[in-house]
C-alpha cells in the first residue's frame, strides 16, 4: 500500500466520522421535533376534549361556525399536524438511524 493510498483511507475515515456526527445530530434534532409536536398534538386533542364546548362558543362568536363545522375544522388540523410531524419528523429520522446501521 503506498503512502497516499493510506492518507486516502484515513481521510475516508476522519469524513465518515464527520459525517457520522453530523447524521447524530441531525437524528437527534428530528426526534426531539416530533415529540415536541406530538405533545403539540396530544395538548390540543385534550383541549379539544375537555373545553371543546367553550371553544366553540369563543370561536362562534367571531365566525359564523356551526358545531359540525368547528368539530371537522379541529379534525382536520389534528389530521394535518399528525401527517406532518410523521412525515417532516419521524421518517427522515427512521430514515437517518436505518442510514447509521448500516455502516
Amino acid at each position: 500500500m503506498t503512502e497516499s493510498s493510506r492518507r486516502a483511507q484515513g481521510f475516508r475515515a476522519a469524513e465518515s466520522t464527520e459525517s457520522n456526527d453530523i447524521l447524530e445530530s441531525v437524528a437527534k434534532v428530528l426526534i426531539r421535533s416530533f415529540l415536541l409536536g406530538a405533545a403539540l398534538l396530544a395538548l390540543w386533542w385534550c383541549i379539544f376534549l375537555v373545553g371543546g364546548d367553550r371553544m366553540y362558543e369563543l370561536h362562534s362568536r367571531w365566525f359564523d361556525l356551526t358545531r359540525h363545522e368547528f368539530d371537522v375544522i379541529n379534525y382536520c388540523g389534528m389530521a394535518f399536524v399528525k401527517i406532518g410531524i410523521f412525515v417532516l419528523f419521524l421518517i427522515p429520522y427512521v430514515s437517518i438511524r436505518m442510514v447509521l446501521r448500516g455502516r
